[in-house]
């Protein structure tokens, strides 16, 4: 049986290494280093991290693997393998060469559509209809390693960035282990990926949610659900932030001006650069989550606002 060390941090990475400590011999984990996180910044242990302690497997957190000390670390694990899924740093090519079998990736896109940190987010952004998984040989670009395998799935019309990131979780963790046996075997032969089709798709900021009026409803309407849970959307409204959490497009023609907020069938519309954006569900700065209709009982004067 192949020894694998896995590198992975957050929860999209957990399916995979659970899948592999089922099937593998996982020899140790690397993930990154605690952080501070949420209310209060209290230090928080990666999910990963989690799973691994639970497992009685070997944690390594190093802060850059580009250090000496981390890799000699890592050659001490003797892998025949490294699968990465998630881990958030890039890995050096003496790092990658390290195993007998170089490192594998599980990548949550279609490559080479969508190369980069925010894949999930960025293919609902554009509204494509399909999404999926890559397991791919990595090199030191940046997702541009030849494939293994991919298989995709049809996005739902209402696709959240959190539904997309469940489903290609479980997704990549399935497709790794009817690969990674064939090619540990030498049965499956990296196939490099197609020069066209091309796309990147980097980190996300958090201010990337403010949602610009002068964009269409239908480019608003993607972008809430592709940042739901995080970062997720805002606008401003009486000097108050005002998160965007749920919306529809309403494609009626309107002279009014961008931003203008209007009641259209009693229900509150937008003013956007192409349509109007129907605010389905919001909430306040310091209050709870509601729906827009209870909102506007609550603040009957948002419906004729200037956002």
């Amino acid at each position: 049986m192949a020894s694998v060390v896995f590198m992975g941090t957050p929860e999209f990475a957990v399916p995979t290494l659970q899948a592999l400590m089922a099937h593998h011999q996982v020899i140790g984990v690397v993930t990154q280093p605690d952080r501070p996180a949420g209310r209060g910044n209290q230090i928080h242990e990666s999910p990963i991290k989690q799973v691994a302690l639970a497992a009685g497997i070997a944690v390594f957190q190093p802060e850059k693997l580009r250090k000496k000390e981390a890799q000699d670390t890592l050659r001490l694990w003797q892998a025949d393998v490294f699968v990465v899924a998630a881990f958030g740093q890039i890995l050096p090519q003496a790092v990658l060469d390290m195993p007998a079998h170089g490192s594998i990736n599980v990548h949550a896109s279609l490559l080479p559509r969508w190369r980069g940190a925010a894949p999930i987010q960025a293919c609902i952004r554009a509204g494509d209809a399909r999404s999926g998984i890559t397991i791919m040989k990595m090199d030191a670009g940046l997702d541009t390693g030849p494939v293994l395998a991919q298989r995709d799935l049809a996005l739902a019309a209402d696709e959240t960035g959190q539904s997309l990131h469940d489903k290609l979780a479980h997704l990549g963790a399935e497709l790794l282990i009817e690969t990674l046996p064939r090619y540990l075997s030498g049965g499956l032969l990296p196939q490099p990926q197609p020069e066209n089709g091309v796309t990147y798709a980097p980190q996300i900021q958090k201010e990337e949610g403010r949602i610009d009026w002068q964009a269409s409803a239908v480019e608003i309407e993607r972008l809430v659900r592709a940042f739901t849970p995080w970062p997720g959307t805002y606008t401003y409204w009486d000097g108050k932030m005002l998160k965007i959490l749920k919306g529809a497009v309403h494609g009626a023609a309107t002279s009014a001006h961008i931003g203008q907020v209007m009641l259209v069938d009693g229900q509150a519309a937008i003013s956007t650069g192409e349509g109007l954006f129907l605010p389905q569900k919001v909430q306040l700065e310091g209050k709870k989550a509601m729906s827009m209709a209870d909102f506007l009982r609550g603040y009957p004067q948002f419906g004729a606002a200037q956002l």
